[in-house]
Order: structure tokens, then C-alpha cells, then sequence
């Protein structure tokens, strides 16, 4: 099979393309024929060395894959060969073949590409469990959605405007445009800073949940935009990657910077602060990223979902995609098509 590697912690020149032995499905496992890897931050800090769990290079990331699965391991009844998929995958996902746990994968809904079907394993289900498994989501409640034009952002505007919540969104003014088309009327520059803009859009009431993937300070000024009742959800820390390559410096002085919540102040604001990492929640509670993933399959067949593609890439320019979405100008997914 072919694979993107990360030689190396470093910049994007660090991916490369390399042969490596097909991988045999084990017990309880698949391997799939891959179409599209979906490219993710975390991808991204993998290859600077800022993701703890990622393997040292030279390794594979890629968290997400799409495609047919092509063998069965020992005793996997439930599914064919020729079958299309999408699955997450616990690295490996930046490969030809990819080998995925059976009773972790879903049928790739008709209509969706696998471009599309990239899109969902992690945007789509870190969007639902956010909103709908921890975020406790209701009609007409307001939801604030930083980097509203990216991966999650967009899979959480459709799953807000599904729920008939009203999406907050902030973005550079040059996708505006865009989110408006998506159904995003109330809009935030990059220019204004988050509490401010929400205070101004909400005449200061604040919102009922906050979307953050930036994490750092910034999570204060988070905090205080929160309506009373509202919840904190945090899922990155993109703030502590500010540009391609590591700085060590960069990301300790982010992580000692990022505030402490105290349960008190919790009880007493009568505000919640929650993490999702749909990493470690496929690891903990596999049925449930399921379940998620099966809903996220109807909401699509319902016309609740429409998964945008922004770029894809093969594989040979992997560092040009992860380039793309370090400079915050990609609008919805990126990803690694294989032919």
C-alpha cells in the first residue's frame, strides 16, 4: 500500500510518500480500500509533535477514512466485501488501506460521496456530541461557533440549524459570504473579539453554548459569554499551534495562561465547562460514537447534513493541504483523495 508519513516532527515538507506492506485485518476487523482521508488539526499537531498520543515518526496519522472495504478478518459476518464505509480510524488513515475495528463502522449514506463521507467521522460526530450528547441542545437556544467556516464549524452550523437553535458563527469577513449561504445570519469578524461581538449580537444576555477549539486565555473571555445556564464546550487547543512548525515556547506559555475553572464559581454562575475528545471517546465507549454516526446517517437522509468539501489533495501534495488549513484559509474538509 502507499501511505503519507511523517518522517519527522516538523513542517509540512516533512510528509512523505512511501510503499509500505498491505496490512492483514485480525480478529473483528476490516480492511478498506480507501478513497478519502480526512485531515484533521490534530493531523496537524501530530506532525509538529504537539499530540501526545500520536506515534513517533516516521508513523501514519489520519483519523477518518472513507471507502469499500476490500477483506474480512476472522469472524466478521455483518459486512461484505464491496461495501462502501466510512470509519474513524486510531491512526493509519493517511493510507491506500486502512484496517478498522467492524462493529465501529457505518454504511456510507447513498448520495455522499467519500469525500463527503471524510467529512464526518470526526467534524460531524465531535459536532454531535458536543451539541446534542453533552451540549444538551434545545430549540431557539443560541450557540456561538468559533472558526464557524472549518471542519467542525460547519458540521455544527448544520446540526444547530437542524435543532431550530439560532448559529452564531465567527470567521474572517471573506467567508461571510459563504456562511450565509449555509444559514449563518448572525456573523462575527476576526477582527472583533468574541465576547464583545456576542454581548453586541445578544444585547448582553451572552449565549447558551459556546463552541471553543482554540483553548488558551481566550477560554476567560469564553466563560464570561455564557448566558446564565450556558455551557463551555471545549474541543482543541489550536491556540497553542499558531503556525506550522513547533514552538515549545508557544505552547507551554498557552497552557500555563489557560484558566482553572473552580466548582464553586461553577455552582454559583450556574454555567458548565465539558471536553470532548472523539478520539478517546471511540476508545472508552465505541457504541456510543456509533449510535452518534447512525443518527448523523439519518439527519443526511433527512436533509439535515450537507457535508462541504473544500480541497482534496493526493496524496503526493498532503503538505500542501496541511499547509491550507494552517493558514485558516480552508472553508469545510480537506482531504487526501487516493485513486
Amino acid at each position: 500500500m502507499r501511505a503519507v508519513v511523517i518522517t519527522r516532527h516538523g513542517g509540512p515538507d516533512v510528509l512523505e510518500v512511501r510503499e509500505m506492506p498491505d496490512p492483514v485485518p485480525g480478529p473483528g476487523e476490516v480492511r478498506i480500500a480507501v478513497k478519502a482521508s480526512g485531515i484533521n488539526f490534530a493531523d496537524l499537531m501530530a506532525r509538529m509533535g504537539l499530540y501526545p498520543e500520536a506515534p513517533k515518526p516516521p508513523s501514519v496519522v489520519g483519523y477518518e477514512v472513507a471507502g469499500v472495504v476490500d477483506m474480512l478478518g476472522p469472524g466478521v459476518t455483518r459486512w461484505a466485501v464491496g461495501d462502501r464505509v466510512l470509519s474513524p480510524t486510531m491512526f493509519g488513515g493517511y493510507a491506500s488501506l486502512a484496517i478498522a475495528k467492524a462493529d465501529g463502522i457505518v454504511l456510507l449514506a447513498h448520495g455522499l460521496s467519500f469525500a463527503q463521507g471524510a467529512a464526518i467521522p470526526v467534524n460531524y460526530a465531535t459536532a454531535y456530541q458536543l451539541l446534542h450528547h453533552m451540549g444538551s441542545l434545545k430549540a431557539g437556544e443560541s450557540v456561538y461557533i468559533g472558526a464557524a467556516a472549518g471542519g467542525v464549524g460547519l458540521a455544527a452550523v448544520d446540526l444547530v440549524l437542524a435543532a431550530g437553535a439560532q448559529p452564531i458563527g465567527q470567521a474572517s469577513e471573506s467567508k461571510h459570504a459563504f456562511l450565509r449561504e449555509r444559514g449563518v445570519k448572525d456573523l462575527i469578524g476576526r477582527e472583533e473579539a468574541a465576547l464583545a461581538g456576542i454581548r453586541r449580537l445578544t444585547g448582553g444576555r451572552g449565549v447558551d453554548l459556546f463552541l471553543d477549539s482554540e483553548g488558551g486565555p481566550g477560554l476567560r473571555d469564553a466563560y464570561a459569554a455564557l448566558a446564565p445556564g450556558g455551557r463551555l464546550m471545549m474541543f482543541g487547543v489550536s491556540s497553542l499551534a499558531p503556525g506550522s512548525r513547533r514552538n515549545l515556547f508557544a505552547a507551554l506559555n498557552g497552557l500555563l495562561r489557560m484558566p482553572r475553572f473552580k466548582p464553586i464559581d461553577l455552582m454559583n454562575d450556574n454555567k458548565g465547562v465539558l471536553g470532548v475528545n472523539m478520539n478517546s471517546l471511540g476508545r472508552a465507549a465505541p457504541e456510543l460514537y456509533v449510535r452518534h454516526m447512525q443518527a448523523l446517517m439519518a439527519l443526511y437522509e433527512r436533509g439535515a447534513l450537507r457535508p462541504f468539501v473544500d480541497a482534496e489533495f493526493p496524496p503526493e501534495r498532503a503538505g500542501e493541504a496541511h499547509q491550507l488549513i494552517h493558514d485558516r484559509k480552508n472553508r469545510g474538509k480537506v482531504v487526501i483523495a487516493w485513486p
